[in-house]
């Protein structure tokens, strides 16, 4: 029996969609049940990444959040952006400072009219806490929301150190 090969996915941002459309990502690490991203070292420098990233205007993050073996965000992309190349540029800079093996390619979603952008980063926000790994949404200390400022406890590159590991 041979097994699928998953497709690539597209990522180009239609022509008709204008600059600044928020869009859902999930980037997964290539073993999948390994604590790669939740350790201090690794969140340091994936928020940094984020974090240069939007300084240099290819992306704005809304709200990043690291989960042990994978991440959620809500980003937007400027136009003309390629949002392959700007993902791709981002885990490329994150595996080779911190060895992580990402998988291949990425999830993403376009959030369209009428859904809410605060029910999907409450979804995002509530993962840990899905997943059983803290009782509530407070106590998960890797997350970065870098609008909110330096005074959270997001963990950012704004923020506080993070927790030791």
């Amino acid at each position: 029996m041979t097994l699928r090969q998953r497709k690539f996915l597209p990522h180009d941002i239609p022509s008709w969609v204008d600059g600044g459309a928020v869009y859902f990502l999930t980037l997964c690490c290539k073993k999948r049940g390994l604590n790669q991203l939740c350790r201090r070292n690794a969140a340091e420098v994936i928020f940094e990444a984020a974090s240069f990233r939007q300084r240099m205007h290819r992306w704005h993050v809304h709200l990043m959040l690291l989960m042990p073996d994978h991440l959620h965000a809500l980003l937007s992309f400027p136009l003309p952006e390629d949002m392959r190349k700007v993902v791709a540029g981002f885990k490329e800079i994150v595996a080779k400072r911190f060895s992580v093996e990402w998988q291949r390619d990425f999830f993403d979603h376009r959030l369209r009219i009428g859904e809410s952008f605060d029910e999907k980063a409450q979804y995002i926000r509530m993962n840990p806490v899905r997943s059983g790994l803290v009782a509530n949404l407070e106590a998960w200390p890797w997350i970065w929301p870098p609008d909110i400022g330096a005074d959270t406890t997001c963990g950012g590159p704004s923020g506080p150190a993070l927790p030791a590991t």
